[in-house]
């Protein structure tokens, strides 16, 4: 064997393990960066009957009205989440939402039920903004009141 062989052979492992290092390194900073992802409906949502999926890919968010609170159950954990309703002016009122029982609960007093029975349309927009590790998913939906 000569001498470049010889370099080769001992240089090799030691490239290999810094490439891998520096791969996990390149993958985390890009996985940290802000994204954004529309989350849409499963089918026609009625938050106040409890029958409301959004779904992107294999994150899914199930939005529903408990007495009064406005509660959303996600299948990751979530950093942050906020409930907007839409008027018919397309003013929107934010409720931030709280954790309940652990990150994949959140809820907050919202007065949907109240403008399901106090107004005469059949429908009510609503956004929401779900936050994990940098990734902002967000929807805007009609619910069925």
């Amino acid at each position: 064997m000569n001498k470049h062989t010889k370099v080769a052979v001992l240089v090799a492992p030691l490239l290999a393990v810094l490439g891998y290092i520096a791969s996990d390194y390149f993958i985390e900073n890009d996985a940290d960066k802000t994204k954004l992802i529309t989350l849409v409906p499963e089918s026609s949502c009625a938050v106040l009957a409890g029958e409301c999926v959004l779904i992107s890919g294999d994150f899914k968010v199930n939005v529903f009205d408990k007495a009064g609170s406005t509660v959303i159950n996600a299948t990751f954990p979530l950093d942050d989440a906020v409930l907007f309703l839409v008027d018919s002016n397309d003013n929107a009122t934010a409720y931030p939402l709280t954790q309940v029982q652990s990150n994949y609960y959140w809820q907050a007093q919202t007065p949907l039920r109240s403008l399901a029975t106090s107004n005469n349309t059949t429908s009510y927009k609503l956004r929401l903004i779900a936050s994990i590790k940098g990734g902002n998913y967000i929807s805007e939906f009609e619910t069925l009141l």
